[in-house]
């Protein structure tokens, strides 16, 4: 071998070294300043998350790896850094009517038990998830507010519309204006692990921009709230979590928001060691149907289940029997019922929606809440111990694959209406009012009997003063199996009157 190929052997050898050493020697730089920004589309976002994120239009181009420090310890200052200007301080106002007797007029015989209106003032967080305004809350955060205003991070105020409100999933999505707002980009809440780092951000005791950080102690947790909210698939957390929190961000170490923090298990009212937030699947779900139908688009497979809890108290043996089935049992089907039409009978076992696999209620809940009436699923199910596959095409809850939307069920009502002035309402003593203008005579108004000059007060105990409040009140009462607004009101000189109308009805 000559001189000349030596040289330009060893060069190129030294070269390699070289650049071997560059790069181990900057890889520890960057561990130890524990500052490493990839700029590559996340792998961890589903498709279905990709087009809930796709309705805000969020930037997926920049995400946080997941960081550590030098010592190997999880690093959540970047995580961090980037939520709090995502997450706002929420507040609101509402009018509470409340029987107040003054105890002299009492002492004097003037015993007077009229309901005294009484303004409440709320506190709680919101997460910004667009850059033009949109903000995910909590719908009892938000619930019969008269008003609604939110603080960002910079100490920028604002005023805020609520677009819609879900008591289902307990989510409501607000609009703030402006064209540039920082934001935290939807991640997924299915890739989490039991065991991984969280961080949640809200507004705990009304203090601004708190992080505290914890683990997923479980998935898919039911029964937590009883009777009161209709979906019950959380994310179990033992991050810090307390009243103020309500509405505010759960996120990844990645930075990117998994969950909407929304109750604590406490019998003081403060954290006691659990925290659960409803899976963004289902809020970024909620939400992206409120900002393009007014109301959620609920699909329902038309089943019904054993309830395990009633069944304990009659017959502890069989409900230990059934708890133990990994599966959910069909006990039988509603009246218009889509997994019937397909093939599914009573008494099988539910264990798979679209191959991923489904053990309690909870997850088959997580599961349907991703999809609109008409889209199509497998469901597989364990019959005598053979495993059967139908193809189901979702309906709603009426039996049909129609979407609705709010503005659907405010022209059912076919009224038009005139806000009453202050004079107007302190003339007739009342806190709030919106007269009926005009009825169309086919609408439910007319025929339940409701006429020109109608004053409503309040429709399902909410005050009304405008038609934004009506509307507000018919899509969260869309949204619920019931739908049934129950209005007090009155004509001038007349009794007052409460009527229920049924807004499935034509």
């Amino acid at each position: 071998m000559n001189t000349s190929k030596l040289k330009n052997i060893l060069f190129i050898v030294l070269v390699a070294v070289l650049s071997s050493v560059v790069t181990m020697l900057g890889y520890d730089v960057i561990s130890k300043n524990g500052k490493i920004i990839s700029k590559t589309k996340s792998p961890n976002v589903s498709q279905e998350m990709g087009t809930y994120a796709n309705s805000f239009d969020q930037d997926k181009n920049v995400v946080l790896t997941n960081l550590t420090t030098a010592e190997g310890y999880p690093d959540f200052t970047e995580a961090a850094s980037k939520s709090v200007d995502g997450v706002v301080h929420v507040k609101t106002k509402t009018i509470s009517q409340q029987q107040y007797m003054n105890p002299f007029d009492f002492f004097f015989g003037f015993g007077d038990r009229t309901p005294q209106p009484r303004e409440q003032v709320g506190f709680g967080s919101g997460v910004i998830i667009s850059k033009d305004g949109y903000i995910i809350t909590n719908n009892h955060v938000v619930e019969n507010a008269t008003e609604v205003s939110v603080s960002l991070n910079d100490n920028r105020e604002f005023t805020a519309k609520v677009v819609g409100s879900d008591k289902l999933s307990d989510i409501a999505l607000l609009k703030i204006d402006g064209d540039d707002f920082p934001y935290l980009t939807f991640g997924n809440s299915d890739a989490l692990q039991v065991g991984e780092w969280v961080l949640a951000v809200g507004n705990p005791f009304n203090l601004t921009s708190t992080v505290t950080a914890g683990i997923v102690s479980a998935k898919n947790r039911g029964n937590v709230m009883g009777e009161g909210l209709g979906i019950q698939s959380f994310i179990q957390i033992d991050a810090a979590v307390n009243p103020g929190n309500s509405g505010g961000a759960l996120v990844n170490t990645r930075g990117e928001l998994v969950g909407i923090n929304t109750a604590i298990y406490s019998q003081t009212g403060n954290f006691a060691g659990y925290a659960f937030a409803v899976p963004i699947s289902i809020a970024g779900k909620v939400a992206a149907d409120l900002k393009e139908f007014g109301t959620v688009q609920r699909a329902v497979l038309g089943i019904q289940v054993p309830n395990i809890e009633n069944i304990r108290r009659e017959n502890p043996e069989k409900a230990r029997e059934l708890s133990q089935i990994k599966g959910v049992v069909v006990e039988d089907f509603a009246d218009r019922s889509a997994a019937r039409a397909a093939g599914v009978q009573k008494g099988d076992v539910l264990t798979a929606i679209n191959n991923v696999p489904i053990r309690n209620f909870a997850e088959l809940q997580s599961q349907l809440n991703r999809y609109r009436p008409g889209d199509k699923i497998s469901v597989t199910v364990d019959r005598d111990g053979k495993s059967r596959t139908f193809n189901v095409e979702l309906k709603n809850d009426e039996g049909n694959t129609e979407i609705t939307r709010s503005t659907d069920a405010m022209s059912k009502l076919g009224a038009t209406f005139r806000p009453v002035n202050d004079d107007t309402k302190s003339r007739l003593g009342i806190s709030s009012g919106l007269e009926v203008e005009s009825i169309d005579n086919n609408g439910l108004f007319k025929k339940n009997g409701i006429n020109k000059g109608f004053i409503i007060m309040r429709i399902n105990n909410t005050p009304v003063n405008s038609e934004d409040d009506i509307a507000k009140i018919v899509t969260s009462t869309n949204s619920r199996q019931d739908k049934v607004l129950l209005v007090a009101g009155f004509y001038p000189n007349g009794r007052t009157q409460y009527i229920a109308i049924d807004l499935t009805t034509d």
